[in-house]
């Protein structure tokens, strides 16, 4: 009697630690998802690398965005992210300089600063026309902690108006809010990256004028993988996929250039 009374508790036993993994079994694969934080210009892009790394590899990626000094302050207070793809490469260096990446930052793509407007506006001598009575409100990302910001700030001061034209800056916290700000109507014109204007999921009728190049320093975005106490070996596949020929293709789709 003891010897089946045993058996049945051992049964039991086994029967809870089977439901229990069944519990738990898709709780830990979303667990091994890897985790990447973005820049904000980069969600039109990010969607097709998305599918395409996913394609080729099986492997899926959470891809939190926004403002990169943002994003690098989250890291620094412990955000579990496995890679960080920024809009410039000073904040990915920042974070290899105090220990939270394993490597220098690479760059893996490089922006381009566009003037847009839902208005059919003379872009073209955007100098003159800003400070005009017919734009009462421009929009660029705070130069702070947004990268295309602080190229905007760059060529409005290569162009003599950066300090006329205070009154009708609205600061954007990144650089969605930046577009949304333009794409909504919010400002007459803003400052925003080549990206937008290339995304097909973007339905509004824009117009836009490239910034000259030689006005702005270099956008250059880099990306490094962030330490983790058990490194993933997704994370490293992601990472050399961003770098990769399939990945750059897309990257030019969406307006971005390589070096």
């Amino acid at each position: 009697m003891r010897s089946y009374i045993n058996i049945r508790r051992g049964c039991k036993k086994l029967l809870f630690a089977a439901l229990w993994l069944i519990v738990i079994s898709p709780l830990s694969l979303k667990a091994q998802n890897i985790k990447v934080a973005i820049a904000a210009n980069l969600q039109p892009v990010m969607k097709a690398l998305l599918k395409d790394f996913k394609a080729k590899t099986g492997i899926s990626v959470d891809a939190i965005s926004g403002p990169s000094g943002g994003l690098t302050t989250q890291i620094k207070n412990g955000a579990p992210f496995d890679v960080f793809l920024s809009a410039d490469v000073n904040f990915p260096d920042e974070l290899f300089k105090s220990g939270f990446a394993t490597n220098k930052p690479v760059v893996y793509a490089s922006g381009t600063l566009i003037i847009c407007s839902t208005e059919k506006l003379d872009l073209s001598n955007w100098p003159k026309l800003l400070p005009g009575g017919s734009v009462q409100k421009i929009a660029i990302g705070n130069p702070a902690i947004a990268p295309y910001g602080k190229a905007a700030q760059e060529a409005l001061t290569k162009a003599g108006i950066y300090e006329r034209m205070q009154p009708k800056i609205v600061l954007g916290e990144s650089i969605t809010q930046v577009n949304t700000y333009i794409t909504t109507g919010v400002v007459q014109a803003g400052f925003t990256t080549l990206s937008l204007v290339k995304d097909a999921a973007n339905k509004t009728q824009l117009y836009y004028k490239i910034i000259d190049p030689k006005t702005y320093s270099p956008i250059e975005q880099g990306m490094v993988l962030i330490k983790q106490p058990k490194p993933k070996a997704d994370a490293e596949k992601f990472y050399k996929y961003i770098l990769s020929p399939a990945a750059k293709k897309i990257f030019t789709r969406y307006g971005y250039h390589l070096n």
